[in-house]
């Protein structure tokens, strides 16, 4: 018996029919679409208002950028994956087209303030409805950092370890969302990010559903400490077997056995809910589509950063439309 419930009768996975689904909101779902590529760009009264930095009260230099200013020149930089000086050019360019009279922060201004940079946390789109909790997906991939690439391989016959970071999101299922997210290094374990990912979402929690990598008691426990009231779906190891306390308090893993015992993981799999879990790789992959597969950032703070601008710009582009579809096959 496989672990992974989807990897089930792989050798013979080509005679099971692919699912097939409608778009039941194909033409605003298109104009979605188009708008994100629009070079449609504007400043509102309270953006031009709010450029200039505010009086420092303290001891130290005046900034001449708030920090909507420097979000603002960051966001453009991960959307048309510029590097500072480009990102202060295409900056200077808008502001003229626009007829403003704004100061332009320069490339070093970006990569200084970017260290320190506060971004607003994702907040859920005005169509969900608030009072309902979340149901999190939570999932990790890797991310490369900067630096040489296949072409030096090539040429010189030179073979360098490539160093990456690991990305840990919580994504909703309902909305689709990026509602929390974290970089730590490549040794680090996808469990011990659980407790991180829920510190981050203020919202109430009806569940958690990661793979199997989360298949620990720490996981459970972060979960519980948390919110108590939420539903742990992780599919339980091919070896596993029940705690002490399954005949007189069963957990909710013993629960996941007992069901995969009696009906079979991918029955499990189906009446757990543990299919929404596609929605986190597809989120996953719309980072490395939109965003890219990599860091720029030279150091750790600025790449927490980069990682935050992403979730900022990937949200905003959902909020803009998203499909509604039904199965028809």
């Amino acid at each position: 018996m496989l672990i992974v419930p989807f990897k089930l009768n792989q050798d013979r996975r080509h005679h099971i029919p692919r699912q097939r689904h409608k778009v039941t909101n194909w033409s605003d779902y298109e104009a979605s679409l188009r708008q994100r590529g629009s070079l449609t760009v504007w400043f509102t009264e309270e953006a031009i208002a709010a450029w200039a930095a505010e009086p420092r009260t303290t001891r130290g230099g005046q900034p001449w950028y708030s920090p909507l200013a420097i979000l603002t020149a960051l966001t453009l930089r991960a959307v048309f994956r510029l590097a500072f000086r480009q990102t202060e050019g295409l900056i200077g360019s808008i502001i003229s087209l626009l007829g403003l009279t704004l100061r332009v922060p320069d490339h070093t201004t970006l990569s200084r303030r970017a260290a320190s940079l506060e971004v607003p946390r994702p907040q859920r789109h005005c169509g969900s409805s608030e009072a309902e909790p979340i149901h999190l997906l939570v999932d990790s991939t890797g991310l490369k950092l900067c630096g040489a690439g296949e072409w030096l391989v090539e040429k010189h016959g030179t073979k360098t370890r490539r160093s990456w970071r690991k990305l840990h999101i919580g994504v909703d299922a309902g909305t689709g969302q990026i509602m929390a997210a974290t970089l730590t290094t490549k040794e680090v374990d996808d469990g011990a990010q659980v407790g991180p990912l829920l510190e981050q979402i203020t919202d109430p929690l009806a569940s958690f559903t990661g793979d199997g990598a989360y298949d620990q008691d720490g996981v459970y426990t972060a979960v519980a400490e948390h919110h108590p009231d939420a539903a742990v779906i992780v599919p339980p190891q091919a070896t596993a077997v029940p705690s002490a306390t399954t005949d007189t308090g069963p957990t909710q893993r013993d629960g996941h056995l007992r069901c995969i015992a009696e009906t079979g993981r991918r029955a499990w799999q189906t009446t757990s809910g543990y299919n929404r879990r596609a929605k986190v790789e597809a989120a996953i992959g719309r980072w490395k589509q939109v965003i890219g597969d990599g860091l720029r950032s030279h150091t750790d703070d600025r790449r927490a950063t980069e990682v935050e601008v992403a979730v900022h710009v990937l949200n905003r582009m959902l909020a803009l439309g998203r499909p509604s579809y039904v199965r028809i096959g």
